[in-house]
C-alpha cells in the first residue's frame, strides 16, 4: 500500500476520533479559562474550529497564512475579537490553538513514524495559528483601548448651558493638544447650537498651568471669538496665577476671574441680564 501523504495522514488521524480530540480540546480549554465562557459556547467554537481545520488539511494546507485556511483564520478573528472584548489575556486567548497539540501528543506514544512526522507538521501550522490568533488579539485589544479613550474623551469635556446665552467648559486634567482639539470642536459646535455669545472656560479642575497649556486656551479662545463669541477664563487659583506670572504668559485683554461663579456673574452682566440681590430671602 503507497505511503499517505502528510495532509492525508493528518485528515486521516483526525478523522478516525474527531469527536473525542474535539471533547478533549474543549475540556483542556475550558479548564484554562477557568469557566469564563459557558461550556456550551465553548464547544460550539471549538467544534467550528475544528471542522474547518479538517477540512483546511483536507484541501492540502500547509501555510497558516495560506487559501485553504482563510475560513479558520476567520474563525480564530472572531474568537480573538470575543476574547478581548471578554477581558481574557493573550495566553489564555492562544490556549484555544495550543491546547489542540497536547490533546494529540498521544498519538506519539503508539504511533508510527508517519505519524509522528504528521503531527511535527501539524504541531507547527498550529504554532503559526497560535501566534496569528495574539496578533489578531492585539489589535483588537488595541482598537478597544483606543475606543475607549475617545469615549473618556469626549466625557472629560462637556459643554453645559449655564443660562440663555452662556455656556461653559469645565476642565478637568492635563489640557494637550489632542483634547484641545475635541474642546474647540464642541465649544464652537455649542455657540451654533445654542446661539450663545458669552462663553466660559473654567481650569478649576486643571492641576498646573504651563505655556503650552496657555497656548491651547488662546487657541480655543480665539476661535470662538471667531464665532462672535466673548470668553472668559475662571478658575484662577493663587498658585496658577504665581506660575502663569512666573512664566510671563500673557493673556492679553482676556478676562480671567477666580471663581466659576465670578465669570458667570460677568457673562450675565454682558448678555444684559440684570442681578438683583433679595434681602433675608424675599422676593
Amino acid at each position: 500500500m503507497a505511503k499517505q501523504s502528510g495532509s492525508a495522514r493528518l485528515v486521516s488521524l483526525l478523522s478516525a476520533d474527531g469527536q473525542d480530540f474535539a471533547a478533549q480540546w474543549g475540556t483542556r480549554v475550558s479548564e484554562g479559562l477557568a469557566g469564563r465562557v459557558s461550556r456550551a459556547e465553548l464547544d460550539r467554537e471549538l467544534h467550528e474550529l475544528y471542522a474547518a481545520l479538517v477540512e483546511a488539511l483536507r484541501a492540502g494546507a500547509e501555510d497558516a497564512h495560506g487559501e485553504a485556511l482563510s475560513e479558520l483564520r476567520a474563525l480564530l478573528t472572531e474568537l480573538s475579537r470575543n476574547r478581548a472584548r471578554q477581558g481574557f489575556t493573550p495566553s489564555e486567548t492562544a490556549l484555544s490553538v495550543f491546547a489542540l497539540k497536547q490533546v494529540l501528543e498521544p498519538v506519539l506514544e503508539s504511533g508510527t513514524a508517519e505519524d509522528v512526522r504528521a503531527y511535527l507538521k501539524l504541531s507547527r501550522l498550529l504554532d503559526d495559528l497560535g501566534l496569528f490568533t495574539i496578533e489578531t488579539y492585539t489589535r483588537a485589544r488595541e482598537e478597544i483601548i483606543s475606543a475607549q479613550a475617545d469615549q473618556l474623551l469626549e466625557l472629560s469635556t462637556p459643554v453645559v448651558k449655564l443660562w440663555d446665552g452662556v455656556i461653559a467648559v469645565p476642565l478637568v486634567g492635563t489640557l494637550d493638544s489632542v483634547r484641545t482639539q475635541v474642546v474647540m470642536e464642541k465649544l464652537l459646535q455649542a455657540l451654533v447650537d445654542t446661539g450663545s455669545e458669552q462663553a466660559i472656560i473654567d481650569i478649576t479642575g486643571v492641576p498646573a498651568v504651563d505655556t503650552q497649556v496657555a497656548q491651547h486656551l488662546l487657541k480655543t479662545i480665539v476661535a470662538a471669538r471667531l464665532m462672535g463669541a466673548e470668553c472668559t477664563v475662571s478658575g484662577i487659583r493663587p498658585q496658577i496665577a504665581q506660575t502663569i506670572v512666573a512664566l510671563g504668559i500673557e493673556f492679553g485683554d482676556i478676562v480671567t476671574k477666580a471663581s466659576l461663579a465670578d465669570a458667570l456673574q460677568l457673562a450675565l452682566r454682558r448678555s444684559g441680564v440684570e442681578m438683583v440681590a433679595r434681602k433675608g430671602g424675599q422676593p
